[in-house]
């Protein structure tokens, strides 16, 4: 099993430049259809060198049916991110599994959803660095309620959406790991950077991957700061059982739709 190093995470998220690909933006663009695009990045190789090297993340972005018709309202945002198996280049692998996979099949969520892709030869954890500059980006030609910008991912993706709270904890209105786990070897040090993000965690006690104990561990840690995190657990579920069932449920979109950064900055 996969896990990075410190050294390896920090030297990846160690962004040195960055640059736009892909078609440009159009608030007014058709809503209710896929926008595919690519996000370029330079990254460093090492810690204390000079020598980068590009990364490309193309995404996938959908727009709700409703989009655009009121010029003046601003979406939420779900950022998605998917498990190990849809790494590539290859923006139809996205479509296997979670939120693609659903809007593919039809169903229509009142959100902006953006799924990025990982390239093969890496893993979440060591580029969530780059998704802020992803958002912003999509901030500056779309509709976006930045108080109201949700993560979540399956699997790698769990681990993924772990990391980006943990690197920024300011990001998130509200987190959704399913089937996933600390993103370092060990629980992090700082999981009461997160105390105040609104967080549900999601397994399945059948998962011979990840092992539902892996994902306690972490909830565990949040509760012990004095966070308030919802937990399920599916007594049935394997690995993809748990997102298959939590992404079906209708509860999990309600939710988050409560959650808001006006509301976390209130409250602290």
């Amino acid at each position: 099993m996969f896990r990075p190093t410190p050294l390896l995470l920090l030297a990846l998220l160690l962004v040195v430049g960055c640059q736009v690909a892909g078609p440009p933006l159009d608030p007014a663009v058709e809503a209710n259809v896929g926008v595919q695009g690519a996000y370029s990045v330079e990254l460093p190789l090492a810690l204390s060198s000079d020598v980068s090297i590009p990364v490309e993340l193309g995404y996938w972005l959908y727009l709700p049916e409703d989009y655009g018709k009121d010029r003046e309202q601003a979406w939420p945002v779900i950022l998605f991110l998917h498990g190990r198996g849809e790494r590539g280049d290859d923006l139809e692998l996205l479509k296997k599994h979670g939120l693609p996979k659903l809007l593919d099949q039809g169903e229509d969520y009142p959100f902006i959803i953006v799924s990025p892709q990982c390239p093969l030869s890496t893993y979440w954890p060591d580029l969530v660095g780059v998704l802020p500059g992803l958002l912003e980006h999509l901030g500056d030609g779309y509709a976006v309620d930045t108080e109201r910008i949700y993560v979540t991912g399956l699997s790698m993706g769990g681990m993924g959406t772990w990391a980006l709270a943990l690197l920024d904890p300011e990001l998130p209105a509200a987190i959704a790991p399913i089937a996933g786990r600390s993103p370092y070897a060990i629980v992090p040090g700082n999981m009461c950077d997160i105390k105040h993000v609104p967080t549900w965690v999601f397994h399945g006690a059948q998962d011979d991957l990840i092992p539902v104990e892996d994902g306690q561990a972490m909830v565990d840690a949040l509760r012990a700061c004095g966070a308030d995190v919802r937990f399920t657990l599916y007594p049935d579920a394997d690995h993809p059982g748990s997102w298959e069932r939590a992404y079906a449920d209708p509860e999990l979109y309600e939710w988050l739709l409560e959650q808001s950064r006006r509301e976390i900055k209130t409250s602290r």
